[in-house]
């Protein structure tokens, strides 16, 4: 509808707008539509009357400066990209401002781990909770002096294998190691670092954390996958799956129950193909819940 039209087309009625849409007074006829909130966007849960602040992007703990810092673009204000001198003097201005962005070496480290931590976290599929709590974690740990002499790329994938153990979401480490910047002595030494000097508060894996996702890549049916789950379970309770690798008890127990299924067919390579774990340990694993039935 133009701004300009002041009446209604079909029986020329007032028009008057009532949230998003433009109507009739008369007649009743939708004239327009407009799906843009135009009112302020904050609310008050206070007594009171609500304070008309706006504000930017939330803060996050995955950037060295809470996303506080400001970024300056390439086009102006209209969004026409800068040419001649204007282009240059920006470089310039944007130039000392990455400089004095990150100050000190502290924020350098802090930068690249960041990175490091949010590009593993999106590797591994893992929410974004979770990244926030890895770059917090390694933070604590920079403050506490951990960092000296130890690689940055181990410590930023010790902190996401952490934040997953602390979270119960299933990772190995051997999985961490594949899509991260270090090996396995790094992430190990790092982990045992933060674990020691941080107290953190993990426990025993459980292997039936592991269940749900290879029984997906297995392409099993949730009638094995829950059978597996009752017999992890009871391992569990009973103490058979202590001191062993859970990915490679879950794999086992897996292969247990499509074994009991008998109209599905798992070997036991290809059970232990998806935990990463030898044959000797599934079959190891597949004995212990046999037996404790």
């Amino acid at each position: 509808m133009s701004k300009a039209q002041q009446s209604c087309p079909e029986c020329d009625g007032h028009l008057t707008t009532d949230r998003d849409e433009t109507i009739c007074g008369e007649c009743g006829l939708v004239v327009g539509t407009d799906r843009l909130d135009r009112g302020p966007e904050w609310r008050s849960f206070s007594e009171g009357v609500a304070e008309g602040k706006r504000t930017g992007a939330p803060l996050t703990r995955s950037r060295h400066d809470r996303g506080l810092s400001t970024e300056i673009g390439y086009r102006d204000g209209n969004g026409v990209r800068l040419t001649g001198r204007k282009r240059r003097l920006v470089s310039r201005l944007r130039t000392q401002h990455n400089r004095a962005r990150i100050a000190t070496k502290t924020d350098r480290n802090r930068v690249y781990a960041f990175t490091e931590i949010r590009r593993l976290v999106g590797a591994l599929s893992l929410p974004r909770p979770i990244r926030e709590q890895a770059c917090a974690l390694f933070e604590s740990a920079q403050d506490e002096d951990l960092l000296r002499g130890r690689s940055l790329e181990g410590f930023a994938a010790a902190t996401v294998y952490a934040v997953c153990r602390v979270n119960g979401i299933s990772r190995t480490v051997e999985e961490v190691v594949a899509d991260a910047r270090s090996d396995d002595g790094e992430l190990r030494a790092a982990y045992s670092a933060l674990n020691r000097d941080l107290g953190l508060p993990t426990g025993p894996i459980d292997p039936t954390e592991y269940l749900a996702r290879y029984a997906s890549v297995l392409d099993l049916p949730q009638s094995v996958e829950r059978r597996a789950r009752e017999l992890s379970t009871e391992a569990v309770e009973d103490g058979v799956a202590s001191g062993r690798n859970p990915s490679g008890f879950a794999a086992g127990c897996l292969y247990a129950a499509a074994k009991q299924e008998k109209r599905v067919s798992l070997t036991q390579q290809a059970a232990a193909d998806v935990a990463d774990v030898s044959t000797v340990t599934v079959r190891s694993a597949y004995y212990a819940v046999v037996d404790e039935e």
